[in-house]
């Protein structure tokens, strides 16, 4: 499970990293939290388009907008057939941008929350879905999920799951919504390589939502 990411780049570099035509208004995050908007990247025809994503797959069907808080993430391995996210897997899959994420390690009756991110600091994608939902009230919000794959070695002592973290030369396959059979892109969700990652300990403030300052990453 992946419950908590960060995205603290400049957005200039977001924009270069991603080859994005327009640099997105963005402001540093340290804490971010299932159903608040997120940075995300879809293809609209041949262009990478920024936009910001409700964390909480809500799916077309849904009576109301709380199954998204349920939908944060889909595993890798049943994503192609689950009913709420194989159309979305087919048709309608984006990049999630961050440059870090949390997991938490159960530690004498308390959890650990550890901070992974790549070794040269730089923001990535997260393998994402999304859809449009209708409200009642004719009001439209777009959602997103990330999805999950088995630990590396890395993260095994402290999660079993991992989030998927695409390399950047699969971006363009992973958008692309042409391709639809899940044989084409099941080989996409590995865990990412170990060596590639750092982790460490940080302050149980990352905890509470509400504590998004870089305090949330530092070292303990």
């Amino acid at each position: 499970m992946c419950g908590r990411f960060t995205l603290s780049q400049l957005a200039e570099a977001i924009a270069s990293t991603f080859q994005l035509s327009n640099v997105p208004e963005l402001a540093p995050r340290y804490n971010i939290a299932p159903t608040q908007p997120v940075p995300t990247i879809l293809l609209e025809g041949d262009r990478r388009q920024f936009q910001m994503l409700r964390w909480g797959l809500i799916p077309s069907w849904a009576k109301d907008i709380t199954i998204g808080a349920k939908l944060i993430n889909a595993r890798a391995e049943t994503v192609a057939e689950k009913p709420a996210f194989r159309s979305a897997f087919r048709r309608r899959r984006c990049l999630v941008v961050a440059d870090g994420f949390y997991e938490w390690q159960p530690q004498k009756g308390k959890k650990q929350p550890f901070y992974f991110r790549l070794q040269d600091g730089q923001p990535f994608a997260f393998a994402g879905l999304w859809e449009t939902w209708q409200a009642p009230e004719d009001e439209k919000i777009d959602s997103c999920t990330l999805l999950t794959t088995t630990a590396n070695s890395l993260l095994r002592s402290v999660h079993d799951r991992m989030p998927v973290i695409l390399k950047p030369e699969d971006y363009a396959r992973w958008l692309d919504p042409q391709i639809q059979e899940p044989e084409q892109l099941e080989p996409l969700l590995q865990p990412y390589s170990p060596e590639a990652m750092v982790a460490y300990p940080v302050s149980t403030k990352v905890n509470n939502p509400t504590n998004d300052t870089p305090e949330c990453i530092e070292r303990q």
